[in-house]
């Protein structure tokens, strides 16, 4: 009789942290069954196994995309003790920050039952003041050697703030490229001008809370029923000439179901929605942590999804991590003859992402999902990419014409023009920004493409110090510090917050 053995394979050992103290643990990451766990022990409270990646082949395959290093010039505090007990930016971190964060409040008008950050829950009010925000704002854009470029504004629920436009005006004076605001969107549904006032100031992207397209999603997880909010959010953010990212937030048993809609919806309202970032729940804040196993969605779950749900169009070998676009990062910047100033080199299991396009079908059925790797050779692109950056070095800018010149040959062999969307020159476009390297040109190739990612932010459950140091998402705290997103959510929050509030007042929002 043939017994099958399931077979334990270490992969690394790392630091994470307890779920019930908080404190750092030494882990093991192993794979067993096809699944990827991380493991730790606690004295006090035992031991924990969780999911890292659900699917051990995924894993092992983003892994051929393991990020550079691009570690601060000036770190904010010292390095002191085992990371990440003095997070701020240290020396040991990894990575600049490419979208920094402030809570501009933890007021917030709605109570999610998962609220990670537990906005509004504590009785007391931490709302920075404009000059506290503008010297925040000062700290990311003086880092070292890339100032940040993009800044989102959060909390709580930032558009409660009477002042957030001209919050939005003093980003764009400090010398942020992209300004973004995290938001449920109720004042921007119940306001209708604010979406104008906000883009005459200078935001560039409503992060839009949208976990799907009927009524019980929200129910579960905001306790309301807010579809018609979020629609009529939309709307006046369409009338504004606003571009509006979907953010769901990933519930399995509650809103899972409804991730092909979900895209659906994005693409049907292409004209200001520029891309849906799903987020898997993260347990912490308010979050309940006592059913983890069963509502985790890691990053391979998420992906089988959408192949399941877009019918295979969509697959999930279709989708790549954020650190793989760095060829073309490092490309853009050696023709300059320079570093690149902004690099997505977040750790390898951070996220994943695709561009996706939508061919109108004549007659009745459905519309046909065109993934970018159907017609462009996403491997063979950054392959050449990174040939042709190796003979930028050394005395680069001379060979800049020259470059370029293999660059019109190369590229148009990495695309399938059969293959390709109608009406959309994806040679042309792939050129434009190569040559042009702008915001506007990237912007071009944006707006015939959805993207479709998935940030799996970690909590005390799956926590793993190796993505902390290479997180590129960093809050900025009243006390001079910058904090990777994960570990302020897991570890430092409730202290910022309590060391610089106040009793909370009664608001009159």
């Amino acid at each position: 009789m043939f017994v099958s053995k399931v077979i334990f394979l270490k992969i690394k050992n790392t630091k994470s942290l307890c779920p019930e103290c908080g404190k750092p643990l030494d882990a093991e990451v192993f794979e067993e069954g096809g699944k990827v766990y991380i493991k730790k022990t606690c004295d006090e409270h035992g031991e924990f196994v969780n999911t890292y990646w659900s699917d051990a082949e995924i894993y092992d395959r983003v892994n051929n995309f393991e990020p550079s290093i691009t570690s601060v010039e000036n770190p904010c505090v010292d390095n002191v003790g085992p990371c990440p007990s003095n997070c701020g930016l240290c020396s040991k971190h990894e990575t600049s920050t490419v979208l920094g964060l402030i809570d501009v409040t933890n007021r917030c008008n709605l109570r999610c039952p998962v609220c990670f950050a537990n906005a509004a829950a504590s009785g007391r009010l931490f709302e920075p003041t404009q000059d506290e925000i503008r010297q925040m704002l000062k700290n990311l854009r003086n880092l070292k050697p890339n100032p940040t470029p993009a800044i989102q504004y959060a909390g709580g629920e930032p558009t409660v703030r009477k002042d957030i436009v001209e919050l939005v005006k003093m980003a764009k004076e400090e010398g942020f490229t992209h300004v973004q605001i995290a938001t449920n969107g109720l004042k921007l549904a119940m306001k209708e001008n604010l979406a104008q006032e906000l883009k005459d100031a200078g935001l560039n992207t409503v992060y839009l809370a949208f976990d799907g397209v009927t009524s019980e999603p929200y129910i579960n997880n905001r306790g309301r029923d807010l579809l018609q909010y979020k629609l009529d959010a939309i709307e006046n953010c369409r009338k504004a000439n606003l571009g509006v990212v979907l953010v769901p937030t990933l519930i399995k048993g509650v809103n899972d179901h409804q991730v092909g809609e979900i895209i659906k919806f994005a693409l049907d309202h292409s004209e200001n929605i520029y891309g849906v970032n799903f987020q898997p729940v993260s347990f912490a804040g308010r979050t309940p942590a006592d059913q983890v196993e069963e509502q985790r969605i890691t990053i391979p779950d998420f992906v089988k999804i959408i192949e399941d749900q877009t019918d295979g169009e969509v697959k999930t070998s279709d989708f790549y991590p954020p650190s793989s676009v760095e060829s073309i990062a490092n490309f853009m910047g050696a023709l300059d003859g320079e570093q690149p100033s902004v690099t997505l080199n977040c750790h390898q299991h951070c996220g994943i992402a695709t561009y996706v396009f939508r061919e109108k079908t004549e007659g009745p059925g459905k519309d046909k999902l065109i993934p970018i790797t159907k017609f462009i050779d996403v491997d063979m692109l950054f392959e050449k990419l990174d040939e042709l950056t190796e003979r930028l070095k050394g005395d680069g800018f001379a060979k800049r014409k020259r470059v370029l010149a293999s660059a019109a040959t190369a590229i148009p062999k990495v695309v399938h023009s059969k293959e390709s969307p109608e009406n959309v020159d994806i040679k042309k476009i792939l050129l434009n920004v190569f040559t042009k390297r702008s915001y506007d040109a990237l912007g071009d190739f944006s707006k015939d493409a959805m993207l479709i990612s998935c940030m799996h932010f970690m909590d005390p459950f799956n926590f793993d110090e190796d993505r902390v140091k290479k997180c590129v998402i960093h809050y900025a705290t009243p006390d001079g510090r910058i904090i990777p997103f994960c570990t302020y959510n897991s570890m430092y929050r409730e202290g910022v917050e309590e060391e610089f509030s106040t009793a909370l007042k009664k608001s009159k929002e």
